[in-house]
C-alpha cells in the first residue's frame, strides 16, 4: 500500500480545528461579506442560491447540507433548489438571480475567461456595482469554505432519530 493510500484511509485532519485562528479569520471575513451583501441589497435567499450553486460545482457535501437548510430557512422554494443545477433551462429564476448565478459560476471556474466575460457583462445589465462586488465576494468565500470542508472531509450525518 502506498504512503498516499495509507494517509487517505485514515481520518483527515479537520483543518478548521487544527488551526482555529485561521478558521476564525475566515469566519470573520465571511461575516463581513454577508454584511456587505445585505448592504448591497442582496436578499438572504439569493446569497444562499449562490452558496449552493458554488457548492454544487465543487461537490462539497457539507456545504450543500448546510446551505440547503439555510436557503429553506430564508424562504427559498424546494422546487427551485431541486433544479438549481439546471437553472439556465428553467424559467424559475429572475434575471437578477440568473446574473448572480452566472457570475458565481464564473468566479468558481475562472479559467473559462470567455464565460467569465459573458457573465460579467450580463451582471452589469441587471446588478449594481455593489451587488456585483457582493456576489463575487460571496462566491469567493463559499469557494474557500468548500475547500476547507472537502479537504477535511467534514461528515454529513443523518438527523438524530433517523
Amino acid at each position: 500500500m502506498s504512503e498516499v493510500t495509507q494517509a487517505t484511509e485514515g481520518r483527515r485532519i479537520y483543518i478548521d480545528k487544527q488551526t482555529p485562528q485561521s478558521y476564525r479569520a475566515m469566519r470573520d471575513a465571511a461575516e463581513t461579506i454577508r454584511g456587505a451583501a445585505t448592504d448591497a441589497g442582496l436578499e438572504r435567499s439569493l446569497v444562499e442560491l449562490v452558496n449552493l450553486r458554488v457548492s454544487q460545482i465543487n461537490a462539497c457535501a457539507y456545504c450543500l447540507h448546510t446551505h440547503t437548510r439555510a436557503a429553506l430557512h430564508a424562504g427559498e422554494d424546494p422546487q427551485r433548489l431541486g433544479v438549481l443545477p439546471a437553472w439556465r433551462d428553467t424559467e424559475l429564476f429572475t434575471p437578477r438571480e440568473r446574473a448572480a448565478l452566472a457570475l458565481a459560476e464564473a468566479t468558481t471556474t475562472p479559467a473559462d475567461t470567455a464565460a467569465a466575460d459573458e457573465a460579467y457583462a450580463g451582471a452589469r445589465e441587471v446588478l449594481t456595482d455593489d451587488e456585483i462586488s457582493a456576489v463575487i465576494w460571496v462566491a469567493i468565500t463559499i469557494n474557500a469554505f468548500n475547500r476547507v470542508s472537502i479537504m477535511s472531509k467534514h461528515p454529513v450525518r443523518a438527523p438524530r432519530g433517523q
